[in-house]
């Protein structure tokens, strides 16, 4: 009795290997001898399409940048930006810092904190206008006399104009790893102080107008009854300014560490530095 199973050897017959199947061609394929046309595939700009996979070798050392990509994912992927600020104070702000303390930033106010004047100063100069040409065309005797003090009142106006913009200018709000400040005034001079310590409660508030041009008024409650800091209008960048305030209040150490991380090395890694000129 022959075992057939598929473990058993059956009978000894020489069998030729099967070879394999060849493909089978493509319906749209050219004709054997004949010349292929070569198709050719384009791919929108920007997207990936079909390039082969770079190998990790291939890009070892370099650095890439991600300023780029940050600017073009705009606010909805760019997170939040922290505010520009300069390094070093103002010679304003400078004279009221002590050494031991680290300057953070100053900002002045929103520039919609001079609209009520800008709307001043324009109807001034429509209404002297509009005054002049009718004291002009007048036959009275005295119309010269008028059209003079017209003009002075306009300018008195817009005189004092100019001294509520020099008074915004030098209108400083400044930030410090240990307190915050307001100056106000040109030549009577106001400084409201305020330590971080003492700060209880913070909070900003945007009306819709200032949702769109980015601006808000700062409340900040302290632990004393009498506060020289409270209230603080028309502020610009509210969202990133309360970020910074509030990480300078609870993670200090994380804002120092972060300023004091030395810069990449630009050179990638196995290149040798470039020699100096005295070598």
């Amino acid at each position: 009795m022959t075992d057939s199973g598929a473990g058993g050897s059956g009978d000894n017959k020489d069998t030729e290997p099967l070879e394999p199947p060849s493909p089978r061609a493509p319906s749209d394929s050219p004709a054997p001898g004949a010349e292929s046309p070569t198709r050719e595939f384009s791919f929108p700009p920007g997207t990936a399409g079909s390039a082969p996979a770079t190998a990790a070798s291939d890009i070892d050392g370099v650095r890439f940048d991600d300023g780029l990509a940050g600017g073009m994912s705009g606010g909805l992927l760019g997170g939040v930006r922290a505010p520009s600020v300069p390094d070093v104070p103002s010679p304003i702000s400078a004279r009221y810092l002590f050494p031991t303390e680290k300057y953070r930033g100053e900002w002045r106010r929103h520039w919609i904190h001079l609209m009520p004047w800008y709307v001043v100063g324009t109807l001034a100069t429509f209404i002297m206008g509009l005054a002049s040409g009718m004291l002009t065309k007048s036959d009275y005797d005295s119309r010269s006399t008028a059209v003079m003090v017209t003009v002075l009142v306009w300018l008195a106006i817009l005189g004092f104009v100019g001294w509520k913009i020099l008074d915004w200018y030098m209108d400083r709000f400044i930030l410090t790893n240990k307190r915050i400040m307001l100056i106000q005034g040109v030549i009577t001079r106001s400084v409201a102080m305020m330590p971080l310590g003492r700060v209880t409660d913070m909070k900003y508030s945007q009306t819709p107008m200032g949702r769109m041009l980015n601006y808000g008024e700062f409340i900040i409650e302290s632990a004393g009854q009498d506060q020289a800091l409270r209230n603080v209008p028309h502020l610009p960048n509210p969202n990133e300014l309360y970020l910074q305030m509030c990480e300078e209040m609870y993670e200090p150490e994380a804002v120092d560490e972060r300023e004091a991380e030395p810069e990449e090395d630009l050179i990638p890694e196995g290149e040798p530095a470039p020699k100096s000129a005295d070598a």
